[in-house]
């Protein structure tokens, strides 16, 4: 995935409260706690989980973002509810509940088929990219 979607010309047109994404991972030993280092045992890291629930919160806005625009992740309140073990997929689900100027807010659930296993609000901004990747160009640049 590359974060940046042609979109539609004239910016967020059509991002409103409602929207849906979807994105789902089977897990997989290099996906547990254990090979994130955020734990010692064999189930879906809390990590892992946290990049699938903004992959789907950036699916839900960006076929809406207008050209050179992308959404990044500036906040999550996250609850992993229960351990999934390797084998099983993961599907996250994201809707859309507020939208203030560029500022998102998702309510995100995760399941493995079986239950429930994780829930978050997560918030993100819609960027204009050159702008963004100028700024981060420019930290580099002292960092030489």
């Amino acid at each position: 995935m590359s974060g940046v979607r042609e979109g539609r010309p004239g910016g967020p047109r059509g991002i409103a409260p409602g929207l849906e994404g979807v994105a789902s991972v089977r897990v997989t030993a290099e996906r547990t706690a254990a090979a994130a280092a955020s734990g010692a045992l064999p189930v879906f890291g809390t990590p892992f989980l946290l990049a699938l629930m903004e992959e789907a919160a950036f699916n839900a806005t960006a076929p809406h973002l207008g050209p050179g625009q992308s959404t990044v992740g500036t906040g999550v309140e996250l609850r992993h509810l229960a351990p999934t073990p390797v084998g099983l997929t993961v599907t996250a689900r994201a809707r859309l509940v507020e939208v203030e100027g560029r500022r998102l807010l998702f309510q995100v659930e995760a399941e493995d088929g079986f239950e429930k296993v994780g829930e978050a609000r997560h918030e993100r901004f819609i960027v204009d990219v050159p702008r963004f990747l100028e700024r981060a160009a420019r930290k580099a640049g002292r960092n030489a």
